[in-house]
């Protein structure tokens, strides 16, 4: 393919999604495949000859789209949002063409300074205190990671590393294997499954801090099992905090949880994966009060600001916190502009010293793109049209006294049930999942199985919340008829 051609097919390329996404509620939302659908509708071996871009394409909808789930579809209201907009999309285009490895600045100028300044545009944007902030000189900065996950875990090894440098100092009687035998990180009951496996990866105890009724966890419940556990010889480092839990958007209790963790030298990281978007809304932007005790933020743009996957929102206070734990230095990836002592240079901008990988693609162009054609004002509304959505099947589901609201209902989650054992509730679910009009994923709170409602597609509207609704009061009429008769 030359450029000539690729001037055409892109364009072809173009009109395929643009159709894709204006038409995507005629498509079923969950697909009609078995496990395995895929490897017989292909070879099993790569051609030998180039093949026509025509043959690939027409690919497109006979093998791959048929096993498409559509995220993006109005009547998807499983997980939490996957974010898309055209400006991300075509922005996306633009980092593949220019297909640069930005790992330091000498890599790609450019990738790296945007990205220092897009992370200062959605710190302002969310109100994070100035020590998040690079600025022009400050301590602390902001860097894009793949996923909340990878989020928790670098803050995680940094905290680590910090506290086995500080406890060594403290004792020096105590080895590296010594202390490291006795970390232990916390999280909420509730926390999202990648913090525990963040401990995993950092070979340390995790143990699970008991939610109060809301499903929060508050500072006494903290302060318990960290006296206990102090009690025992363990020596606790790293407290993740969620802001909007995955089973049902509850918050944890910052202002009391921060000075603790404060006082006891313990890194509290907070995880704001789905909820962190709000926050640009100055009527959400309290359930954001008690950051200024943390040690790291994040928030997933990728998940309800219209930016497309991947790009988590990282922000720590101190970077060399960071760069002080993954900092490796060959002198292949060294440059002349280290040793300038220009501005540059004072943020350690090596952003491989902020991550695991090495390598990473120019994600802030996506953030560049979307905050300049949106602009704040564009993006508030999207997510106050969410909640407005979210409200609105909350109020259909009480006004049907056979179903029941699990949850508070704060953004765009609706955790609801049928009154009646888990199994009805499951049951309910499958008949749902299997007719494939809509889609749901559940959770457990506590031990009651709840079915999880959450407000994704940008192009969602009341109609469909409607239908939604309509939909899930039909299945269960028809259920509690078929269970009144067993």
């Amino acid at each position: 393919m030359d450029a000539a051609e690729f001037r055409k097919r892109g364009k072809e390329m173009v009109d395929y999604i643009a159709d894709y996404l204006e038409k995507i509620e005629k498509r079923q939302v969950f697909p009609d495949v078995e496990p395995g659908y895929l490897r017989p509708l292909i070879p099993d071996c790569a051609p030998q000859d180039p093949e026509s871009f025509e043959d690939v394409f027409k690919d497109i909808e006979k093998i791959i789209m048929p096993g498409v789930t559509h995220w993006h579809s109005p009547y998807f209201f499983a997980y939490f949002p996957a974010a898309s907009s055209f400006p991300a999309l075509l922005a996306d285009m633009l980092c593949g063409g220019i297909g640069c490895v930005g790992f330091s600045w000498a890599a790609s100028p450019a990738c790296t300074e945007l990205e220092t300044v897009m992370l200062d545009w959605l710190g302002k944007m969310i109100n994070l205190p100035e020590e998040f902030l690079a600025g022009k000189d400050g301590q602390g900065g902001g860097v894009i990671q793949g996923s909340a996950s990878e989020a928790t875990l670098i803050s995680l090894l940094a905290a680590r590393t910090k506290t086995i440098r500080r406890v060594q100092l403290e004792k020096p009687e105590l080895t590296e294997a010594d202390i490291m035998g006795r970390l232990v990180a916390y999280a909420s009951d509730q926390a999202h499954s990648s913090v525990e496996r963040a401990a995993l990866i950092g070979g340390v105890k995790i143990k699970n801090v008991s939610s109060d009724d809301t499903f929060s966890v508050c500072g006494s419940a903290l302060k318990k099992v960290l006296d206990e556990d102090k009690a025992s010889g363990l020596i606790p480092f790293f407290f993740c905090a969620t802001l909007g839990t995955t089973p049902c958007c509850s918050f944890d209790k910052l202002l009391e949880l921060g000075p603790i963790c404060n006082k006891e030298n313990i890194w509290m990281h907070i995880d704001a994966a789905y909820a962190g978007s709000a926050f640009i809304c100055p009527e959400f932007r309290h359930l954001l009060n008690g950051v200024e005790f943390a040690d790291s933020f994040n928030f997933n743009p990728h998940k309800w600001l219209l930016v497309n996957f991947d790009c988590s929102a990282m922000w720590v206070k101190k970077r060399s916190d960071l760069t002080g734990a993954f900092k490796l230095e060959p002198l292949y990836l060294q440059h002349h502009h280290q040793e300038s002592g220009n501005f540059i240079n004072k943020l350690d901008y090596y952003y491989f010293h902020w991550q695991i990988p090495l390598g990473r693609r120019f994600r802030s162009l996506k953030l560049w793109f979307v905050l300049r054609m949106y602009g704040v004002t564009g993006l508030q509304e999207h997510i106050r049209k969410h909640v407005r959505l979210s409200h609105q099947f909350e109020h259909l589901v009480l006004q049907d006294e056979r179903f029941e609201i699990c949850a508070e209902v704060v953004l765009g989650l609706v955790c609801f049930r049928l009154k009646g054992s888990n199994e009805l509730n499951k049951a309910l679910l499958k008949s749902i999942n299997e007719a494939k009009k809509i889609h749901l994923v559940p959770c457990h709170l506590r031990e009651t199985f709840v079915l999880r409602f959450a407000i994704c597609s940008r192009t969602v509207e009341s109609t469909h919340i409607k239908f939604a609704w309509q939909h899930i009061s039909q299945l269960a009429t028809a259920l509690l008829k078929t269970w009144e008769e067993l």
